[in-house]
């Protein structure tokens, strides 16, 4: 009976990271501490635990390319997964242009719930482009929705101060922040790029 239960929990997981997507093999066990890249051990072991997603709190990785913020947020991802909540992996360019698709073939409605209703939506390369009308729409729709009922992971090379400029639309800025912004956690990276620094396999690999 004990196997079936083992059995009946791993197919679970499985269906959860088949979901995710998530992009990199990653685990909370093997980050790198040791590489200088400001990353604060005590924050993300207490994030690795997911009371934050518990009180619908986001979580924002700031860093220049090749810091790891994709690989840190695959792992939290893949932890989320493996205490039963459900994880969705977007790349941010790809989903505004999904978005827009939807629109004109009927899917834009199912596709947002789905957005909405998944326990942690991890958002990467938040600012490789700039943001057209309706990817800010768009955006501010998912963060509403999520707002208050579940939790966001973004990562971005932009610093945060910089983020109302980005968006472009000061009363579309003021709102996407209030909802992503003001009770987010935040994990701001620095340092070299881990990619020249040790092999593509090597734990705690770059984003």
């Amino acid at each position: 009976m004990g196997s079936d239960r083992v059995d009946r929990r791993d197919k679970r997981l499985a269906a959860r990271l088949r979901f995710a997507r998530l992009r990199h093999n990653a685990a909370v066990e093997d980050v790198d501490y040791r590489t200088p890249r400001g990353l604060d051990r005590a924050l993300f072991e207490m994030l690795a635990k997911g009371e934050w997603i518990d009180a619908h709190d986001n979580l924002i990785l700031y860093g220049p390319t090749g810091a790891g913020k994709s690989w840190l947020a695959c792992a939290l991802g893949h932890k989320a997964c493996r205490d039963n909540r459900s994880v969705l992996y977007q790349r941010v360019p790809k989903l505004f242009s999904n978005l827009a698709l939807a629109r004109g073939d009927g899917r834009y409605a199912r596709l947002l719930k789905s957005l909405a209703g998944v326990q942690v939506l991890i958002l990467v390369d938040w600012g490789l482009e700039p943001l057209d009308a309706g990817a800010r729409h768009d955006l501010y729709e998912i963060l509403e929705e999520r707002y208050g009922r579940r939790s966001t992971i973004l990562t971005s090379q932009i610093p945060v101060d910089k983020w109302h400029a980005f968006i472009g639309d000061p009363t579309y800025a003021d709102a996407i922040l209030d909802r992503l912004v003001h009770n987010a956690h935040r994990i701001d990276l620095s340092g070299d790029s881990l990619r020249r620094k040790r092999p593509v396999a090597t734990a705690g690999r770059p984003d």
